[in-house]
């Protein structure tokens, strides 16, 4: 073809574009020059029309999933599809081995590092979805940190990839990191169990911020739950602070998910009370009980003969999860109790000790 075309050009210029230079002749350099801009045309308007689809797609649909994939394809900027334009046009010469390595080195990390920044979109775009409405400001941090966390592992690959493409032996580069990566980790274990706990309290929910919960001996409500700590406020108004890797290694009481509070208390009377007074106790409490909104009656006993009074025990339910709902309503029932036994002389025992001596 290129023998044919010199044969139309007059006898000088044939020799001009004979003309060699670096092993290649003037007509094979500007063959190149042609062939790069038809490429760069060619990615041009391919990336036009891809994106001219994507936001006629994006229109009709409800879903913002396209709108990613057009910041993705926007990402690939003239200077990319431009070298990759030249790194074609190459091919039609020749050159020496050395320069042909350095430009294919650079179009690899090229590719992998366009690659990378797709995939970091789409990361950015699960995330958003994810925490879309989310409150939870535990939860946000630790889904900011999953996804710095996997950017950092993609970016990890990405330089295996391109130093396997170099001709490096990543095998042994791999199995050098990870007895390195096992080093630090025993080194940090106690760092990292916090922060994979982080991630279990997150991800499982025992319980979130606001919530009142039970540990131990200890109670408070949850007011931060951090990559390394969780913060709670204690009944007594000091903060306590928790290591995340205890809170998921012992039992934890969530208060706040009762739906229903089951209270059980014991009353105790005098021996001396009479026995129709007696009787009395269990209906008089029902009563009491029944009486106040948003309690459930269960059971009352005469339970058990003590040392210094008969026993009676009680037991009812709060419909309320509130500690102070059902700090209020015991409250009144005690105070109501009290009022009832007054007027039915019926006395509260304490503890005493009668002896009784007898003549012989």
């Amino acid at each position: 073809m290129k023998e044919q075309l010199f044969n139309y050009l007059p006898g000088n210029q044939n020799l001009f574009w004979q003309y060699t230079l670096f092993g290649n002749t003037v007509w094979d350099y500007f063959a190149a020059v042609i062939i790069f801009i038809l490429f760069l045309i060619i990615f041009k308007i391919f990336q036009v029309i891809i994106l001219y689809k994507l936001n006629q797609f994006a229109l009709k649909t409800k879903t913002d999933l396209d709108d990613t994939f057009i910041k993705i394809v926007k990402t690939l900027k003239p200077p990319f599809y431009s070298f990759l334009a030249f790194y074609l046009a190459l091919k039609f010469l020749i050159i020496q081995d050395l320069a042909e390595k350095i430009v294919h080195i650079i179009l690899i990390a090229w590719v992998i590092y366009q690659g990378i920044i797709a995939v970091q979109i789409l990361i950015d775009y699960i995330l958003s979805k994810y925490l879309k409405g989310e409150n939870d400001l535990h939860a946000k941090a630790a889904m900011r940190l999953m996804g710095n966390i996997s950017k950092a592992i993609l970016w990890i690959i990405g330089v295996l990839l391109f130093l396997s493409n170099m001709g490096v032996n990543v095998t042994s580069l791999i199995a050098g990191l990870g007895v390195g990566g096992i080093a630090i980790a025993l080194a940090l274990q106690n760092v990292l169990g916090d922060l994979f706990s982080s991630f279990a309290i997150y991800f499982d929910k025992p319980f979130v911020v606001g919530d009142f919960i039970a540990i131990g001996t200890d109670k408070g409500t949850v007011m931060k739950v951090g990559i390394k700590t969780t913060r709670i406020k204690t009944l007594r108004g000091e903060e306590l602070v928790v290591s995340n890797k205890e809170l998921t290694s012992v039992r934890v009481q969530n208060l706040k998910k009762m739906e229903d509070r089951r209270v059980v208390f014991t009353l105790g009377i005098t021996y001396e009370t009479p026995n129709k007074a007696v009787k009395k106790v269990t209906k008089i409490v029902k009563e009491i009980i029944d009486s106040i909104d948003n309690i459930d009656f269960d059971r009352g006993h005469f339970k058990n003969f003590g040392d210094s009074a008969l026993l009676f025990e009680f037991v009812y339910y709060v419909k309320s999860p509130e500690y102070m709902d059902y700090a209020n309503a015991h409250q009144e029932i005690l105070f109501k109790v009290k009022d009832a036994f007054e007027k039915e002389k019926i006395g509260f025992a304490y503890p005493t000790q009668t002896i009784y001596l007898g003549k012989q």
